[in-house]
């Protein structure tokens, strides 16, 4: 078997996967919806073709017990009840299973049986009117599938490729030999039935399929399917990623040669040498605007919507929350919004830890002592912020006690007696290593692991992340992230000699700095626009000698101060590449300047955080 054909096999049912689980958790709630119930019908069935031609037996079974199961629910012979729910869930869980160990490099004959227990809870399902032959027909189904001679799907093979991709319900028609307009000569009756659309009528028990019908709407579904084919292709990541390190070089080198050309330009050129430069000037000016389309295009390539993690969440609240004796309703929006596909990647496990913590500790046990309605709420939100994605997971629960926070904190020894003395600074307290406020840990949380873990993933992909807590009322976390990782506008500056960029998304504005300053508590402070705000070298802060540090810069961060410089040198979009191979303070990357120039690029956590990593009493020096 073709190991590409399998890998394409695996990436296309994984997709098909993910969406039965969020169209079996709507079905939950509407269960009288016709359009779901033929939707994961159809789905069942394609992953079925599929898995039968790479000869998954195992999978191929477990979908076929489902397809029976929704083919039943859908024509009405058997009831959508919370058991029908429960056995597609676990059969969707079998699959996805099967289909992530294939994608991590499993050999597919390495793969467990199907287990009795769910085979059990499927035929129990289908049986729910007493539709007993449906149930029957499984066991003879199944190993026909998984035998099926692989020379019959040869010999179909130009009706199974469409447009140099499989077509999986060509293929499963090839493998079982029930090609669509012909009567299935050795397929069960089931089979037979299964193999009627959604659209077309089904057959009385006894009566006959009438597949001749069918066929007008199968060949215009499958038409749409192979123009949507047509207009989408897979490219490897690692292609992608190659392609966008090009374009932002191409980028920077365009961006030299404005500078060279600017500097040239004050000098006198008459005659040719000015038709020249006049010339060159057009076609670097139009070379500088290609290359930045070529970025924002790669760039737009990596995006990808954040719903496809989302849709992986619903199901995971649902089975904690039945852990819990909690009832739960997860509330997403704004799945739509589109991030680095990075970012998506990397959200899984903060956005898990987030929800099992609203789950654990925010969501009430006994709901109506505290006034509130049974059923909790949890809203997972999303939406585009200037260059930034904000995230919002927000629960209806007790919140958080800012005095009780700081006491655990004080008793594990993670903070001193004069340490998060504000509200804010307590409820920040939960992303210490360490840090819980479970006695006894369970099989959620207790261990004092996860929330730090959650801080540390943001800030890796130069992000934020913030709560927010009423008592009595809820509490919501708040994560900011840039929409793209490779660019980023910044302002640059000169600190000791030295090049810095700061992220302009904490950039207020710019000052002129005294010569003296008012002092509070000894360290100094400035009075903009009315308020007092603290004064922090950028030089101190970092660990460099301080210089003659004039020019000030406001940060727009939730507690307002001004970052003392050397000078402001104007501003940039800059290719930023990360640090991996060392660490230091405060600063997450390098970048090239439009002078060829390497710049160190300032963390936004560390400037969100009021540059608390290092001794908060530096002081601009004058």
């Amino acid at each position: 078997m073709d190991d590409e054909m399998l890998k394409d096999f695996v990436v296309e049912a994984l997709e098909l996967a993910s969406n039965v689980e969020e169209h079996l958790l709507t079905l939950e709630r509407h269960p009288d919806d016709l359009e779901i119930l033929n939707a994961v019908f159809r789905a069942f069935h394609t992953i079925k073709g599929g898995a039968g031609f790479v000869n998954l037996p195992a999978m191929v079974s477990a979908c076929h017990l489902t397809e029976n199961l929704f083919d039943a629910l859908r024509t009405g012979k058997a009831p959508v009840t919370p058991l029908a729910i429960e056995a597609a869930l676990q059969a969707s869980g079998f699959v996805a299973d099967q289909l992530n160990e294939l994608s991590n490099g499993a050999a597919p004959d390495s793969l467990a049986s199907m287990p009795s227990d769910l085979e059990g809870i499927l035929t129990q399902a289908i049986e729910g009117k007493g539709e007993a032959p449906v149930a029957a027909a499984a066991p003879a189904a199944a190993p026909a599938l998984a035998a099926a001679p692989a020379g019959s799907a040869e010999a179909n093979g130009a009706s199974v490729m469409k447009d140099g991709q499989l077509d999986w319900e060509s293929m499963y028609q090839a493998v079982t030999g029930t090609a669509t307009g012909a009567p299935a000569t050795s397929a069960p009756a089931a089979t037979a039935v299964s193999e009627v659309p959604a659209a077309a009528p089904v057959a009385e028990a006894g009566g006959e399929a009438k597949p001749a019908a069918a066929a007008p709407a199968q060949q215009q579904n499958r038409r749409a399917s192979d123009n949507a084919k047509e207009e989408s292709i897979r490219i490897d990541a690692g292609k992608l990623d190659a392609l966008l390190e090009v374009a932002g070089e191409s980028v920077q080198a365009a961006n030299q040669a404005a500078v060279l050309l600017e500097k040239l330009q004050q000098f006198k050129f008459e005659g040719t040498a000015g038709a020249l430069m006049s010339t060159l000037a057009e076609t670097l000016g139009r070379a500088s605007r290609y290359s930045s389309e070529l970025q924002r295009a790669t760039l737009s390539t990596r995006m990808q919507p954040v719903g496809r993690l989302f849709q992986k969440f619903p199901r995971l609240v649902r089975e904690l929350a039945k852990d819990l004796g909690k009832d739960v309703d997860l509330v997403i929006t704004g799945a739509e919004t589109e991030v680095d596909r990075v970012v998506v990647d990397s959200l899984y496990d903060p956005l898990v830890h987030m929800l099992r913590n609203s789950l654990d500790h925010g969501i009430e046990v006994d709901r109506a002592a505290a006034g509130k309605p049974s059923k909790s709420t949890i809203s997972l939100h999303a939406w585009q912020a200037g260059s930034s994605v904000m995230i919002e997971v927000f629960d209806d629960g007790k919140g958080m006690d800012p005095d009780m926070l700081r006491n655990k904190a004080l008793a594990k020894g993670l903070i001193t007696e004069h340490q998060a003395l504000t509200t804010d600074e307590a409820l920040q307290l939960v992303f210490l290593p360490g840090f819980s406020t479970k006695e006894v840990a369970s099989s959620v949380s207790g261990r004092g692991v996860g929330m730090d873990v959650v801080k540390t993933a943001v800030e890796k992909h130069r992000g934020t992340i913030r709560i927010d807590s009423t008592i009595g009322k809820g509490t919501k976390f708040s994560i900011r992230l840039p929409i793209e990782l490779s660019i980023i506008p910044t302002m640059l500056v000169r600190c000791a000699g030295a090049p810095l960029a700061l992220p302009m998304a904490v950039v207020e504005r710019v000052v002129e700095l005294p010569e003296t300053f008012d002092e509070v508590g000894g360290a100094p402070v400035l009075r903009d626009q009315g308020r007092p705000l603290p004064v922090h070298s950028l030089a101190g802060v970092l660990g460099y000698e301080p210089g003659n540090e004039r020019v000030g810069v406001v940060m727009a961060v939730p507690h307002p101060y001004i970052l003392g410089v050397e000078s402001v040198e104007g501003t940039a979009d800059l290719v930023i590449k990360p640090l991996t191979a060392i660490h230091t303070n405060g600063i997450t990357g390098t970048a090239r300047s439009a002078e060829g120039e390497l710049v160190l690029v300032v963390g936004l956590s560390f400037l969100l955080d009021g540059c608390n990593d290092t001794e908060r009493s530096a002081v601009a020096q004058v």
